[in-house]
Protein backbone atom coordinates (compact mmCIF):
# COMPACT_ATOMS: atom_id res chain seq x y z
CA UNK A 1 0.00 0.00 0.00
CA UNK A 2 1.07 3.40 -1.00
CA UNK A 3 0.25 6.67 1.08
CA UNK A 4 -0.98 9.60 -1.08
CA UNK A 5 -0.73 13.12 1.07
CA UNK A 6 -3.89 15.47 0.37
CA UNK A 7 -3.09 19.47 0.40
CA UNK A 8 0.07 20.39 1.93
CA UNK A 9 0.22 16.93 4.20
CA UNK A 10 3.63 15.26 3.75
CA UNK A 11 4.59 11.52 4.72
CA UNK A 12 7.79 11.15 6.89
CA UNK A 13 9.67 8.20 8.15
CA UNK A 14 11.58 8.90 10.90
CA UNK A 15 15.34 7.93 11.24
CA UNK A 16 16.45 5.10 12.93
CA UNK A 17 17.65 5.75 16.98
CA UNK A 18 21.08 6.54 17.89
CA UNK A 19 22.66 3.26 19.43
CA UNK A 20 25.31 4.70 21.50
CA UNK A 21 26.04 8.12 23.54
CA UNK A 22 28.54 9.67 22.47
CA UNK A 23 30.79 8.50 25.39
CA UNK A 24 30.43 4.78 23.60
CA UNK A 25 27.54 3.35 26.46
CA UNK A 26 25.13 1.32 24.43
CA UNK A 27 21.40 2.46 25.11
CA UNK A 28 18.87 -0.13 25.77
CA UNK A 29 15.42 0.38 23.81
CA UNK A 30 13.36 1.61 26.34
CA UNK A 31 16.40 4.77 27.02
CA UNK A 32 15.95 5.49 23.52
CA UNK A 33 14.66 8.60 22.64
CA UNK A 34 12.74 9.22 19.24
CA UNK A 35 14.83 11.06 16.55
CA UNK A 36 13.35 14.52 15.29
CA UNK A 37 14.67 13.67 12.01
CA UNK A 38 13.35 11.78 8.79
CA UNK A 39 13.20 11.32 5.12
CA UNK A 40 10.25 12.54 3.00
CA UNK A 41 8.65 9.89 1.56
CA UNK A 42 5.78 11.44 -0.27
CA UNK A 43 4.37 15.04 -0.89
CA UNK A 44 0.56 16.36 -1.16
CA UNK A 45 -0.22 19.00 -3.67
CA UNK A 46 0.70 22.07 -1.87
CA UNK A 47 -1.27 24.47 0.29
CA UNK A 48 -4.36 25.84 -0.93
CA UNK A 49 -4.46 29.63 -1.57
CA UNK A 50 -7.58 32.31 -1.56
CA UNK A 51 -8.01 32.34 -4.64
CA UNK A 52 -8.25 28.63 -5.93
CA UNK A 53 -4.43 28.10 -6.79
CA UNK A 54 -1.85 26.04 -4.87
CA UNK A 55 1.62 26.96 -3.34
CA UNK A 56 4.83 25.08 -4.58
CA UNK A 57 6.04 22.56 -1.50
CA UNK A 58 8.92 23.36 -0.47
CA UNK A 59 9.99 19.83 0.19
CA UNK A 60 10.59 16.90 -2.41
CA UNK A 61 10.64 13.61 -1.68
CA UNK A 62 13.70 12.37 -0.02
CA UNK A 63 14.87 15.17 1.74
CA UNK A 64 15.69 14.81 5.43
CA UNK A 65 13.69 17.18 7.63
CA UNK A 66 13.64 18.27 11.33
CA UNK A 67 10.08 18.29 12.80
CA UNK A 68 8.75 18.80 16.71
CA UNK A 69 8.71 16.21 19.12
CA UNK A 70 4.92 16.39 18.78
CA UNK A 71 4.63 16.88 15.16
CA UNK A 72 2.52 15.03 12.80
CA UNK A 73 0.25 11.81 13.13
CA UNK A 74 1.86 8.50 13.98
CA UNK A 75 0.22 5.77 11.49
CA UNK A 76 1.22 2.08 10.86
CA UNK A 77 1.46 1.29 7.37
CA UNK A 78 2.61 -2.55 6.19
CA UNK A 79 4.44 -2.83 9.49
CA UNK A 80 6.49 0.53 8.86
CA UNK A 81 5.38 3.08 11.51
CA UNK A 82 5.05 6.50 9.42
CA UNK A 83 4.18 10.29 10.29
CA UNK A 84 2.10 12.58 8.17
CA UNK A 85 2.30 16.04 9.08
CA UNK A 86 1.44 19.44 8.07
CA UNK A 87 4.30 21.05 5.81
CA UNK A 88 4.33 23.76 8.35
CA UNK A 89 5.33 21.78 11.22
CA UNK A 90 8.49 20.99 9.46
CA UNK A 91 11.27 23.12 11.16
CA UNK A 92 14.15 22.21 8.66
CA UNK A 93 15.75 20.45 5.87
CA UNK A 94 18.84 18.80 6.45
CA UNK A 95 21.49 19.39 4.00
Amino acid sequence: MKLVPLGDKVVIKRLEAEEKTLGGIVLPDSAKEKPLQGRVLSVGDGRLLPDGSRAEPQVCEGDRVLFNRYAGAEVVVNEEELLIMDESEILAVVE
